[in-house]
């Protein structure tokens, strides 16, 4: 059995933005040579996330709008009176709380095991922010 680490660097340029790393995730897979086995990918980050859902332009807009409707960015928040890092971002933690913060995807003769309508998505709730990442690790053979 192999371990293999990798990292996906990100920028966002929005407050909630959703962007496709599937080719990313797939371009490593390849270069990782697992043939078989598990790609676990994380974000490390308290507000930012990842998911599994269809890629379409339309639904990804109702996704950031349930988003902002779910969680208002403006609400009254006790987090937001003493900020870590002097952002009022109490809502994207509270997003957070509704996501996962990794995936697991098998891997079959090299290829995610992915569906047919499938994408991997990191999911900026706390943006914009100059520098994001994705670990990967491969496990199998």
């Amino acid at each position: 059995m192999h371990c293999i680490h990798d990292r996906i660097q990100l920028e966002t340029t929005a407050p909630i933005q959703i962007l496709d790393i599937t080719d990313q995730v797939r371009e490593r897979c390849a270069a990782s040579g697992l043939r078989d086995g598990m790609v676990t990918l994380i974000s490390r980050h308290t507000t930012a996330r990842l998911n599994l859902n269809e890629r379409e332009s339309q639904l990804q807009r109702d996704m950031v709008t349930f988003l902002k409707r779910l969680v208002p960015r403006d609400g009254d928040y006790l987090h937001n009176l003493a900020p870590v890092d002097d952002r009022d971002n109490a809502h994207s933690h509270l997003l957070g709380l509704f996501m996962n913060a990794s995936e697991s995807i098998p891997v079959s003769d090299g290829q995610l095991m992915l569906g047919e309508w499938q994408s991997i998505f990191f999911i900026e709730l706390d943006g914009p922010r100059p520098q994001r990442s994705v670990t990967l690790q491969f496990l199998g053979t």
